[in-house]
């Protein structure tokens, strides 16, 4: 695997916006920000390097675990590191966040990753075929939810997915990305799409043209998407549950959309074959993925609306 990296680390305590949304608008939305994700920005976890408790130099070997992982996963894994930081003080973990698809793309290309956390199968699927993963490293993690969102004091007509072609304009993510897929497919189940074999596939205009000529802007991954509706220059928009976190106050949840219509929305886990990684790195990112599947971790994943049932509905 070559040796590239994504570069733009961010610290965890540290949170970006650059939102962009329906026509080019650009806006502050409230005293909190939303992330964008891209293959330019990540996250790593930050603490004092290691020490024992009387003070000497920790003997464990100090290392760097690269995880790729979901934008919609950004939070709630923030928050993770610096809780693993605390157990490991001599690893630090390093995020590239954004969509599904884009981290796919860059690990087929070399990108340097340990550990690939996905909002999708697709994605996790390819990767197997590819041989890229690293045998018996694969676990589901976390369930989701799409949601049609608006924010809140917008008078939008819309209730739901059912009547989407009454907005005024609506932020929706490629069908590369697992939450416009999703979304598709849900269309699909409603009649408001034709049938197709890879709903990923049914282009932006499509979608447009089905719901009557509404006004859609293709947005990059989850998180451009919740930007786009916070900003107010999209009136509504298709995300997870999860990324309601931290704005109900800002947010009006239209419609939770189930699983009969979306099908899964579960998030697996695998550690990355990493040619790069010597023994101390691929230990850490396997000791990390354990920690991941930990009740200790379940908890803080409910805790920012995830679910941690994952059996197959």
């Amino acid at each position: 695997m070559k040796n590239k990296f994504v570069t733009g680390v961010l610290t965890a305590a540290a949170v970006a916006v650059f939102a962009a949304g329906c026509g080019n608008a650009a806006s502050e939305s409230g005293d909190k920000t939303v992330q964008q994700d891209t293959q330019d920005n990540g996250v790593a976890s930050t603490g004092d390097q290691g020490k024992s408790e009387n003070g000497a130099d920790d003997p464990a070997q100090e290392t760097e675990v690269q995880v790729f992982i979901a934008a919609s996963l950004n939070t709630v894994m923030t928050d993770l590191a610096e809780q693993y930081k605390q157990i490991h003080p001599e690893v630090t973990i390093v995020y590239n966040a954004d969509s599904s698809g884009t981290l796919l793309t860059q690990i087929q290309e070399g990108y340097a990753c340990d550990l690939f956390f996905s909002a999708a199968q697709k994605q996790m699927d390819q990767l197997d075929a590819d041989g890229l993963l690293v045998a018996g490293s694969r676990s589901n993690v976390v369930n989701n939810q799409v949601v049609v969102v608006t924010r809140k004091g917008s008078g939008t007509k819309v209730t739901g997915l059912a009547d989407l072609g009454k907005a005024e304009s609506l932020a929706l993510a490629d069908g590369s990305v697992p939450v416009g897929k999703y979304t598709r497919q849900a269309l699909i189940n409603l009649d408001l799409l034709e049938k197709a074999d890879d709903p990923a596939q049914i282009t932006t205009q499509q979608v447009s043209q089905a719901l009557g000529g509404v006004e859609i802007s293709e947005q990059a991954n989850v998180s451009k998407v919740l930007a786009a509706v916070l900003e107010g220059s999209c009136e509504v928009g298709t995300t997870y549950y999860s990324d309601t976190y931290g704005y109900e106050e800002e947010l009006e949840i239209l419609e939770t959309v189930g699983s009969d219509l979306t099908g899964n929305v579960i998030y697996p886990l695998a550690l990355v074959e990493n040619e790069e990684a010597d023994g101390a790195q691929q230990n850490a990112a396997k000791e990390f993925a354990d920690y991941l599947l930990s009740e200790e971790a379940k908890e803080v994943f409910r805790s920012y609306y995830f679910d941690t049932d994952v059996s197959i509905r």
